[in-house]
């Protein structure tokens, strides 16, 4: 199992939306060229998180993306089912049924009717990333940027979208 890698680029961009001003978007040619990716491309991951309800389109000439909602209340759960979606990550095949033994009837019938210990505990697993996701906030990504990043270049990336076209 493996994250597309619009995951990636679509939490890099939200949280450059967290400090523009509220009456401004960021459009996406200017997230494309900073992030050195293809317009049409993050265009797309964009559709999906407005879909999502995680940004709001602006359109016009000075149109563009903004957050929908507080930083604090997009997590990276959020983003992830936005770009690639609700499906499970594990999907039980039931192939416990499949076995020789299965061709009893009794040992079939009991096999049946408890629940497959494998399917059970991948759900478990992925239910405990989805938690530690969804604890992980865009809040929480900017202050640990603020920390670990130095002044200047942040200073640097906030003055590349204020002074962008659309600020």
């Amino acid at each position: 199992m493996q994250y597309s890698i619009g995951v990636e680029y679509g939490l890099h961009c939200l949280v450059y939306l967290i400090d523009i001003p509220i009456d401004s978007t960021i459009g996406i040619k200017e997230l494309s060229a900073f992030q050195g990716v293809s317009e049409t491309y993050l265009s797309k991951i964009f559709g999906k998180l407005a879909k999502a309800g995680i940004v709001i389109s602006v359109p016009g000439v000075k149109g563009g993306y903004k957050l929908a909602k507080s930083p604090a209340d997009i997590s990276f759960w959020d983003v992830v089912e936005a770009v690639e979606g609700v499906t499970p990550i594990f999907q039980c095949k039931n192939i416990k049924n499949n076995s020789y033994l299965c061709r009893d009837e009794e040992y079939a019938a009991c096999t049946r009717a408890t629940p497959c210990l494998i399917n059970l505990t991948m759900l478990e697993a992925e239910e405990s990333m989805r938690n530690t996701l969804r604890s992980k906030t865009l809040t929480w990504l900017n202050e640990e940027l603020d920390r670990v990043l130095t002044p200047q270049s942040r200073k640097d990336t906030r003055e590349y979208f204020a002074n962008s076209n659309h600020a």
